[in-house]
C-alpha cells in the first residue's frame, strides 16, 4: 500500500525531520537515507518502520536540522600532514632551499584540514529520530489506512459477484444433468431404429455422466473460501499473503468447475468469474 508521512523531532539540541514514502511490495524492504554523521542509527531505524510496515517499499529520508548541520568541526589528516611535511623537506634539500616547513604551510596544502559535520550527541540524535520518526509513522498509518479502507470496499463488492455468479453456476449444474438425459435418449433412440431402449443402462450412462460433471464439492469450497475473504477484510491484522493464497485457491476451484461442467452458461459464469476474480487478485497486490 502505497502512503506519506512526515514528522519532526527535538532533543538536547538535536532537531531531525523524517520523511516516510511507500509502495507496493510483495515484501517488506527499508531503504534509509540518513547524514553521514548520524549513520549508526540507521539499525534502529529500520528496526521501527518494520515494527510497523509488514509489507511494501518505504524510503525514509532524515534531514537534520540546519543549524544542527552547520555545526562542523575541523578535522587534521596527520598522517598526511606528516608526508606532506616530508616531502617539503626533501624538496627544500634537493634544491637548496632555505628554512623549514611551517605549520601555516602544511595546514593549507589539500586533505590536511577538513570540516565535517558534528556527529551531535547520540542520545540527543536517538531521541529526536524516534520523536521523528514516530510521528512520521502515525502519518504514513493514517494514509495508508484510508486507502485500505477503499481497497476494501472494492474488495467486497467484488467478491458480491463472485458469490452471486457461484450462486447462478449452483443453481444450472443440475440441469445440465437432465439435459444429457434427454440428449443421449434421444440419440439411443435415433440410433436403435425402434429397438426398445435399457433404461438400466441409460441410467448408469447418466449416472456416469452426473459423477463427472457434479461441481457440489467445488462449489462448497468456494463458497468456505469467499467467506474468509471477507473475514481478513475486516481483520485489523496483516492480511495480504493469506488473501493471496486464497485467491489462488478460488482460482483452482473456478478452473475446475470449467474443466467439469458442460454447459453453455456454465461456461460463460467461469469465463466472467475469472476476469472477476483477476480485478481480485490485482487489488491484493496491494493490501498489506
Amino acid at each position: 500500500m502505497t502512503g506519506f508521512g512526515g514528522g519532526r523531532g527535538e532533543a538536547g539540541g538535536e532537531a531531525l525531520t523524517v520523511e516516510l514514502r511507500a509502495v507496493n511490495g510483495k515484501f517488506c524492504e527499508v531503504k534509509a537515507r540518513l547524514p553521514r554523521e548520524l549513520g549508526y542509527l540507521e539499525p534502529d531505524l529500520v528496526k521501527a518502520v518494520k515494527a510497523r510496515v509488514s509489507r511494501g517499499v518505504v524510503d525514509v529520508f532524515v534531514r537534520r536540522d540546519g543549524t544542527a548541520a552547520r555545526a562542523a568541526v575541523p578535522r587534521v589528516d596527520l598522517a598526511l600532514a606528516a608526508a606532506y611535511a616530508k616531502a617539503l623537506r626533501e624538496l627544500k634539500d634537493e634544491l637548496g632551499l632555505a628554512g623549514e616547513p611551517g605549520v601555516q604551510d602544511v595546514a593549507g596544502l589539500e586533505g590536511v584540514v577538513t570540516l565535517t559535520e558534528s556527529p551531535g550527541e547520540p542520545a540527543a540524535a536517538t531521541a529526536a529520530l524516534q520523536s521523528a520518526l514516530s510521528a512520521a509513522l502515525e502519518a504514513l498509518d493514517r494514509m495508508r489506512r484510508n486507502e485500505g479502507e477503499a481497497l476494501a470496499r472494492d474488495l467486497a463488492a467484488r467478491l458480491d459477484a463472485l458469490t452471486r455468479s457461484a450462486g447462478e453456476v449452483s443453481k444450472l449444474a443440475p440441469a445440465q444433468v437432465d439435459a444429457y438425459r434427454e440428449r443421449l435418449a434421444a440419440r439411443v433412440a435415433e440410433l436403435s431404429r425402434g429397438v426398445a431402449l435399457d433404461p438400466a443402462r441409460l441410467a448408469q450412462e447418466v449416472a456416469l455422466f452426473a459423477d463427472r460433471t457434479d461441481v457440489a464439492e467445488e462449489l462448497t469450497r468456494l463458497e468456505s473460501h469467499l467467506a474468509q475473504l471477507r473475514d481478513l477484510l475486516q481483520s485489523q491484522a496483516p492480511a495480504g499473503r493469506r488473501l493471496e493464497f486464497l485467491v489462488q485457491e478460488v482460482n483452482r476451484e473456478i478452473n475446475t468447475i470449467g474443466s467439469k461442467s458442460q454447459n453453455v452458461a456454465i461456461a460463460s459464469l467461469v469465463v466472467e468469474m475469472k476476469a472477476e476474480l483477476e480485478r481480485v487478485r490485482e487489488q491484493v497486490q496491494n493490501v498489506e
